[in-house]
């Protein structure tokens, strides 16, 4: 790992509820603790008393020497979403992380509707955990979005700061092309190939548009990283959620959306598709 990274993240921030998760919730917030060397605030919202904040000292301890200076636990009363959404303001939280929610089969994951709020309006990152651990869980693969927006460059290079933090040993940036763009309605063999070679020009230029940001990523932050570069067709959200799934990726890497209007609720854009089911941890960087 480079000895001239920049920590991307400074101060994380995390709901504490008193749930079956919250042992491993924490464990894996320490554990983010050490991998970027930063501070933490857990923000219980609800009644301090003397049972749960001896719960949580004895859940913090251990980790490190210094976990009194990292590590600051909130109490306060009031609504769980604007509660998290102020505390994160106020103390200047560069990460909130949240759990998912298992369904019935806990094959599938899916967040809640406090969960889903926050990400809707936090001011930083977010990052969404399927199953928080109480032992370690290694992130080898990491997928990124590399959809033509003007927030995916900036996407793509913190994410290499994420990977040689986490010690990922792959990244792979996938290009999601959608079907519209291709505009050919396969009737035939002389239509199927024109749908086959309008679809290789598009990758191509997709992949080339890419490369460009890759050039910008300074070398020590791809240092022992295999680079992967994959198109897609297809809807997109649901396209990379699936490919995410389908290759076992560890963290998917994901542009934090627009501001969400009413319109969204009508026509979901891409993240929506990914936060109503979950193929794997998922980060929201801003």
């Amino acid at each position: 790992m480079s000895d001239t990274l920049i920590h991307k993240f400074n101060t994380i921030l995390i709901g504490a509820a008193f749930s079956p998760n919250l042992k491993n919730n924490i464990f894996e917030a320490m554990r983010m603790v050490d991998f970027f060397d930063c501070r933490l605030n857990i923000v219980h919202v609800g009644e301090k008393t003397d049972e749960k904040e001896n719960t949580i000292k004895k859940l913090i301890s251990g980790f490190s020497e210094d976990d009194d200076e990292k590590v600051k636990v909130i109490w306060k009363e009031g609504d769980p979403v604007e509660v998290i959404i102020d505390t994160a303001k106020e103390n200047s939280a560069d990460l909130i992380m949240l759990g998912a929610i298992p369904r019935e089969d806990f094959l599938k994951f899916y967040i809640g509707s406090i969960a889903r709020k926050i990400t809707r309006r936090a001011h930083c990152s977010v990052l969404l955990l399927i199953k928080p651990s109480e032992d370690l869980r290694p992130c080898n693969h990491i997928v990124v979005n590399g959809i033509k927006d003007e927030k995916t460059k900036r996407t793509i290079l913190d994410s290499f700061e994420v990977a040689q933090n986490l010690g990922a040993q792959q990244l792979t940036i996938v290009e999601e092309i959608s079907h519209q763009e291709v505009k050919v309605i396969v009737e035939d063999d002389k239509s199927l190939l024109k749908d086959t070679l309008i679809k290789e020009q598009l990758a191509k230029e997709e992949d080339q548009r890419v490369q460009h940001i890759l050039d910008d990523v300074p070398r020590d932050l791809k240092t022992g990283i295999l680079i992967k570069t994959q198109s897609i067709f297809g809807k997109r959200g649901y396209s990379i959620g699936h490919y995410a799934k389908v290759v076992a990726a560890d963290l998917l890497i994901m542009n934090a959306p627009e501001k969400t209007t009413f319109l969204d609720r009508i026509f979901p854009h891409d993240l929506e598709y990914i936060l109503s089911e979950l193929p794997t941890d998922v980060l929201i960087m801003r």
